[in-house]
């Protein structure tokens, strides 16, 4: 690792530990999830990213760490040979034997054959878990408590909150440190050139499962961190809806740069926290986004600035900046005539919006502190207009970009 990334990770791990003393409990709450999903994003980009394996069904080993681990905080109360610290080692080794004995399948076939395997197998627990009462616990679940260990409660947030950091932090070192080793060198061989490394004399096959293994582990270690989170597990956590999110926030971030999912996952899961309350389409706006990240940044937003950054292409100048400025407002500006006209349609068209219609006509609906008629020219001329605007100052400063760029070359 570089000197200058080293540091700027030290930095990034002191505002965490921080993060208490910062946040309130709410956004703390928050920071959990973050932390959550950024292990499972990087335990999936390990498959995805690394060894070049598309999962469509990785909800499967999240949802039985987290299982696995209700079960040992009900069997041994955070006590014996499985205090609370280490309850997440349950949802490894969950993971791990569920992800040996999956790869070995899915792990047969490579390509769409291979994703379109583990989609079947994550569909198949998921309609199975109902039924399987004695360890998913029916449609109510399975719940349990955490127990004090090593002098410590753990009945506040900040003591999950650290318990989740320590975890997730020790998972990326051990997943980092991994893609060090000659193993970890190989599962690039993978995404490569299989043919290449079968010439060379390495049992695809084996390399494969291993692969799949350890990311299925870590993802057990994820999934055991929401059960200690929650208290709970439900099979609702085996759902397809789980497997899309992690497909989308590490593609958001970049699966081919070691934090790029951690960090996609860690912005998209904020997202959802902060929207899902202001929005019903929060989920609209979620797909809007990947979306455009995989046309206009298909390395991803970190794997983008990387690039960038190796190519030298992040200068300062003040032409470079007054376009950047200029290409910052076209984006808020387009944006928001994208939310003015989604936030209109959705109320427009919504089941409580058409139960107010009656003989009087179509009321008005207020939004940003103005009533908006459905007739109403101006209702939407605003934000048509608003994009409009702001996909010209898009291609405009796009242009100016494009041409600094040109220029220093």
């Amino acid at each position: 690792m570089r000197p200058s990334a080293l540091l700027l990770s030290l930095a990034v791990v002191a505002l965490l530990v921080a993060a208490p003393a910062l946040l309130s409990a709410s956004l703390l709450n928050a920071a959990i999830q973050m932390l959550i999903a950024a292990l499972f994003a990087s335990a999936f980009s390990l498959l995805c990213g690394q060894a070049g394996m598309l999962s469509f069904g990785h909800s499967a080993y999240f949802g039985l760490g987290a299982f696995a681990t209700i079960h040992a905080m009900n069997a041994f109360n955070g006590a014996g040979l499985l205090p609370t610290p280490l309850l997440p080692l349950a949802g490894a080794l969950m993971g791990l034997l569920a992800g040996i004995v999956a790869g070995w399948f899915a792990t047969k076939r490579t390509g769409v054959y291979f994703s379109m395997i583990t989609l079947a197998l994550g569909e198949l627990l998921h309609a199975l878990a109902p039924h399987l009462k004695e360890f998913f616990g029916g449609e109510a679940g399975i719940s349990a408590m955490r127990m004090p260990a090593w002098g410590l409660t753990f009945g506040s947030t900040t003591e999950v909150y650290y318990l989740t950091l320590g975890w997730v932090l020790l998972s990326l070192a051990l997943l980092y440190f991994f893609t060090l080793t000659p193993v970890g060198r190989l599962t690039l061989g993978l995404r490569e050139n299989q043919h290449r490394l079968r010439f060379l004399g390495y049992n695809i096959h084996t390399l494969s499962v291993l692969v799949f293994s350890i990311s299925a582990m870590f993802s057990g270690v994820a999934g055991a961190l929401q059960a200690l989170n929650i208290e709970a597990a439900n099979y609702v956590v085996l759902d397809m809806q789980l497997s899309a999110s992690v497909v989308l926030n590490s593609f958001i971030g970049g699966v081919k740069v070691f934090l790029g999912p951690a960090i996609g996952a860690a912005i998209m899961t904020f997202f959802g926290y902060a929207v899902s309350d202001l929005t019903r389409s929060w989920l609209l706006y979620q797909g809007v986004i990947f979306v455009l990240v995989m046309m206009f940044l298909p390395e991803g937003l970190v794997g983008e600035l990387v690039r960038r950054l190796r190519e030298g292409r992040v200068g300062f100048s003040p032409s470079r900046i007054a376009a950047g400025l200029v290409f910052a407002a076209a984006v808020v500006i387009a944006t928001l005539g994208f939310i003015c006209a989604v936030e209109l349609a959705q109320r427009f068209f919504s089941s409580d919006y058409r139960a107010t219609v009656g003989a009087a006509g179509w009321p008005p609906v207020e939004l940003f502190g103005r009533d908006w008629g459905p007739f109403q020219i101006v209702t939407w001329v605003v934000p048509l207009g608003l994009m409009a605007a702001g996909i010209a100052l898009l291609a405009y400063s796009g242009r100016r970009l494009g041409a600094e760029h040109g220029g220093e070359a």
